[in-house]
């Protein structure tokens, strides 16, 4: 049969065979290949520095720069196949990078909630273990063929406006919970043998980067006016804590400009903060076309050398996009650029792949190669999913209590919405194709008869012609389920919000429902933004609130188990539930952070924001009650200190402290905390610990400063133990961008339980000027 009367499906199945086949054998440094295989960079006997620079002096300026970019070019006469380096792993491996398809042996991977809702469970132990799934499965798809090793995720920005349409891929607006996240699932997706990687990780986008296409402005235009204070107290948190406490092995810098400079072209930001500061042990990578933006569309640079130059300068070491292989070359031509220059930025992206073992010869030979296709999509693997759309869910609200619902009283069950019988929409963005899904109409339909109905026929829900069906429905049931909310088509990337309420007539379904519902109406959002639904929290006829955010493959079992008390759920909000006022006159374009009276300006997120909500950031019930006691915590923590000086460098008239004076080390404050459970139902209690700091205009409100998960049993009593590290949580940051330790009594709360900690200094020695 000619290639040519092959149908479409037959041909590109065929294609994808013989990529896969020709992808199977190793990167680099095939055994078989003598006369590549003895070469220096090939001895894994040799520190991966020496095989790095052994490599590096073996290439020409014009394979250099062919390696510069995502698309890396082979260089056939070392043995090395092209690489692409644009893989996603957001919350399960996904196929919207090039480097990664589905097909053949790899059908679907396992697609976890999105990370939004899995924030909500505040479990770093799930975290680290979804991101040990994910990279089980995308070693295994490497070892076939179909995926690379260097995964694009997490995405740790601050989810600053709720109105963002990539708030949903972050996990939330804390910074200690979004770069806590960070750590845990960065650790999960890299592994823990050394210096090897299983996969590289990457945190992303880095700075100041929360807004993709709003009221005419999108994020290739937008200049991020930042303060010094903002950048260090909030932005740059999780990003730090990403290469600091997670060692993760590469940074992406973001699209905008951060005060006039764009973030790819800032040797601030990425050569002396990620390098220099932090310590990046890794490649620091562009968004897709950043040099390119900044050059084309923020003109930043009057050459397309010029800007290849800026970048690579800054401390990019790998652009997403062709724009370093088109241009390098000349601009060292033209003097703008060294030769040198582009070995620094090949240092670190080669090192990475050493590390993954790339240069090592056979995959099958080396860790994780035994890994395949029956590693993806197991049913421990699909379990977990569950597990995490399970603790991810958040009861909102629950008058009476009427949840969890009755097998005995509630066997006929109508099921009504636009979600109602959602799959594909159930896992977000950045997502590649499910093992399989359980809709919440399959979901529910296993614990009861239901009666469905969309009631609108998408999200957007234009009119009211199926309202009818839907409000006779509820009038024939036991109990009324609506599955109501977003997706794609309202938040996305290049989509943010233009407001906060459910879309088109969704609110006018509810409430008609409610009203005829024969039996107690429950309410459950799909969203990965929040929604203001004050309508519903303050309905009687409406008894209960669930967010599911978008829990995955396995999102409509975790709901249906929920509702039924098969899980008794344990949630918490990671960002703030605003009024729609919030919004009306608040421009996604303002980044500061604090409130301010004279500009009329409300503050954004839990610490900086004194208004109204519909639900606050940490809100969260359970089928059961907790009590919490605090058994032991000191009154008085001494900050020793390397010297003393008068001046105001040192101290701000006495009251802060700046953290490099102080002696950190493992300075904390020990908490032991019993947690009873005085309900009748087991539950696993989600425990939130924030501080209030000295009052004084640098401090939050409060802010987050420890969280732990703790099952306990109906009556029982558990004790946990906290340890909050003095200098990172208990501090705050100056006007000048210096994070600084109050002196005086903060308050340490732990729901409506209140502590006082007194935190005094303690001269050591003397300071030199």
């Amino acid at each position: 049969m000619g290639i040519a009367s092959l149908t479409p499906t037959i041909l590109s199945l065929l294609l994808l065979l013989v990529a896969s086949r020709d992808a199977i054998g190793p990167f680099a440094c095939d055994p078989k290949d003598s006369t590549t295989a003895a070469l220096p960079f090939c001895r894994v006997s040799m520190p991966i520095s020496d095989r790095v620079n052994d490599l590096i002096g073996r290439l020409t300026l014009q394979e250099k720069v062919k390696l510069l970019i995502s698309g890396a070019a082979a260089v056939p006469r070392l043995g090395i196949k092209g690489y692409e380096w644009w893989s996603e792993a957001l919350h399960g491996v996904s196929d919207v990078g090039p480097g990664t398809r589905f097909g053949g042996a790899f059908p679907g991977a396992t697609s976890f909630p999105q990370v939004i809702t899995t924030a909500a469970s505040f479990n770093a132990t799930l975290w680290e273990a979804i991101g040990r799934v994910v990279s089980d499965e995308a070693r295994a798809m490497y070892n076939g063929g179909t995926a690379g090793l260097t995964y694009w995720s997490p995405n740790v920005n601050i989810f600053r406006d709720p109105r963002w349409g990539r708030g949903q891929e972050t996990p939330g607006e804390d910074p200690v919970l979004a770069g806590t996240y960070a750590a845990f699932y960065v650790r999960g997706l890299q592994g823990s043998e050394g210096d090897r990687l299983k996969v590289a990780a990457c945190c992303k986008h880095f700075t100041a980067y929360d807004l993709d296409n709003w009221n005419g402005v999108d994020r290739f235009h937008f200049n991020a006016k930042v303060s010094k204070q903002d950048i260090e107290d909030t932005f740059d948190v999780p990003f730090k804590m990403c290469v600091q406490d997670g060692n993760v092995a590469s940074v992406m810098c973001s699209y905008n400009e951060v005060n006039g400079v764009p973030t790819c072209a800032d040797p601030n930001l990425l050569r002396n903060t990620v390098r220099g500061q932090w310590k990046l042990d890794g490649y620091i990578v562009s968004d897709c076309d950043s040099v390119g933006v900044f050059y084309n569309t923020q003109h930043y640079t009057a050459t397309p050398e010029q800007a290849a130059a800026d970048a690579i300068k800054a401390g990019l070491d790998l652009d997403c996009g062709p724009f370093l292989a088109q241009h390098s070359e000349d601009a060292i031509k033209k003097g703008l650029l060294k030769e040198v220059d582009i070995n620094n930025a090949l240092v670190n992206t080669l090192r990475v792949q050493m590390r993954l073992g790339m240069f090592d010869g056979e995959p099958s030979a080396q860790p994780y190669g035994k890994l395949g296709p029956k590693d993806v999509c197991r049913p421990s693997n699909q379990e977990l999913a569950l597990e995490a759309a399970r603790q991810g869910i958040v009861l909102l609200k629950n008058h009476g209590p009427s949840l969890p619902l009755s097998h005995l009283h509630h066997r006929t069950v109508a099921v009504i919405g636009p979600n109602s019988d959602a799959t594909v929409s159930m896992i977000g963005n950045y997502a590649g194709v499910a093992c399989g899904y359980t809709s919440p109409l399959k979901g529910i339909g296993n614990y009861a008869k239901t009666i469905h109905q969309i009631g609108c026929a998408d999200v957007a829900c234009r009119d009211d012609m199926l309202f009818g069906a839907a409000i006779d429905a509820a009038r024939r049931a036991d109990a009324t389920i609506l599955v109501m909310g977003l997706d794609q088509s309202i938040e996305a990337e290049f989509r943010d919000r233009k407001g906060l309420h459910l879309p088109g007539r969704q609110q006018e379904l509810v409430s008609k429902v409610a009203k005829a519902s024969r039996g107690p109406t429950i309410l459950v959002l799909m969203s990965g933004g929040p929604i203001d639904v004050s309508f519903a929290k303050n309905d009687p006829r409406i008894a209960a609130i669930l967010w599911a955010g978008y829990p995955g493959q396995a999102g409509g079992a975790a709901i249906a188990d929920v509702l039924y008390g098969t899980t008794n759920p344990g949630g918490k909000l990671p960002m703030t539930w605003y009024p729609q006022e919030y919004v009306s006159n608040l421009a996604m374009t303002n980044m500061a952070m604090r409130s301010s009276l004279r500009r009329n300006y409300p503050g954004r997120t839990y610490r900086f924001y004194k208004g109204p909500v519909v639900y606050p950031f940490g809100h969260g019930l359970s089928y059961t009650n907790f009590v919490h006691t605090i058994v032991g915590a000191p009154k008085v923590v001494a900050v020793p200190l390397d010297g003393h000086r008068h001046s105001r460098n040192a101290t701000v008239l006495g009251k802060a402290i700046k953290v490099n004076h102080a002696r950190c080390n493992k300075l904390s404050v020990g908490l032991q905390v019993n947690v009873k459970n005085t309900g009748s139902k087991d539950g696993t209690h989600t425990m939130l610990v924030f501080s209030s700091p000295p009052a004084g205009h640098w401090a939050p409100h409060k802010q987050l400063v420890a969280f732990a998960k703790v099952h306990v049993p109906a009556g029982s009593e558990q004790q946990v133990g906290i340890s909050i590290h003095v200098c990172k949580f208990l501090s705050v940051v100056d006007t000048s961008g210096v994070r600084r330790i109050p002196i005086g009594v903060h308050h340490l709360h732990i729901d409506n339980v209140k502590h006082p900690v007194s935190l005094q200094a303690e001269t050591l020695g003397v300071i030199k000027s």
